[in-house]
């Protein structure tokens, strides 16, 4: 079985770290490099970026703080927002990414996720997904930071995106995100059930336990989450404490 993850999110616009609710009510948390550097102290097992607004402004990714973070930082670190072309994902690893997201320009471009995974390997490539209950065990995909409905069922994109080479999925539940009442274990379950790739489980962390119920109920290789570890909530380290006391392997 693979190890467990725990998994900071940074989410930046305008050069520092943010966080919202539902997308909404956004406010400033702090330096992006200096938060990554806090939770490489405390454990992280990766760290991921996303330019929150560089798709809605169709503006390329933040690469002068991933150049940052890559030189103070010893974890891999994951980045998207505004990766667009094969182009932007080797400009991304070259300033010292392990991985790119790609989320919106996957929807709009699903042969990014094929060319990204043929040039560079599926194990740089994640693609993001916003999702937002639509039914009962019936999802649909949102894009521009959870603004467009595509009208795309969750369980056939992530169909689509594992056969184009796809080497993980980062989940997020749009009606959980920001609220802090609990990971979305039904839609983490349908999608960890229906692929053979890890599955990166976001939104809705709210408290210890939270991380415990999604690896208990689901198939998710890793957790991720924003404000609870921003807002000096919970550690990585505690988090992981926790889990290993409950019989998690984690990292």
């Amino acid at each position: 079985m693979l190890a467990k993850r725990i998994i900071p999110c940074l989410d930046v616009r305008n050069g520092k770290v943010v966080k919202g609710v539902n997308f909404e009510g956004v406010r400033d948390v702090g330096d992006p490099v200096e938060c990554a550097e806090e939770y490489n102290k405390q454990g992280a097992d990766e760290i991921v970026f996303y330019d929150i607004t560089a798709s809605f402004e169709g503006r390329g990714v933040f690469l002068d703080v991933v150049r940052e973070t890559a030189k103070k930082v010893f974890v891999p670190l994951t980045v998207g927002g505004g990766i667009k072309t094969v182009d932007d994902i080797r400009e991304a690893l070259r300033a010292g990414a392990d991985k790119v997201s790609v989320n919106s320009q996957a929807v709009k471009n699903p042969q990014l996720v094929k060319d990204g995974a043929d040039i560079f390997g599926s194990q740089c490539i994640c693609v993001g997904i916003d999702a937002k209950k639509i039914a009962d065990n019936k999802w649909t995909v949102y894009i521009n930071g959870g603004r467009v409905d595509m009208g795309l069922d969750l369980i056939d994109w992530v169909h689509t995106i594992e056969k184009l080479g796809a080497g993980e999925i980062c989940l997020n539940s749009i009606d959980a995100d920001g609220t802090k009442e609990g990971f979305d274990i039904p839609m983490l379950r349908a999608v960890c059930d229906n692929c053979s790739i890890p599955v990166i489980a976001s939104g809705g962390a709210g408290k210890i336990n939270d991380f415990y119920e999604v690896f208990e109920k689901t198939g998710a290789t890793a957790a991720l989450a924003a404000s609870l570890f921003h807002f000096k909530e919970l550690t990585v380290g505690e988090v992981k404490d926790y889990c290993r006391g409950k019989g998690v392997i984690v990292r």
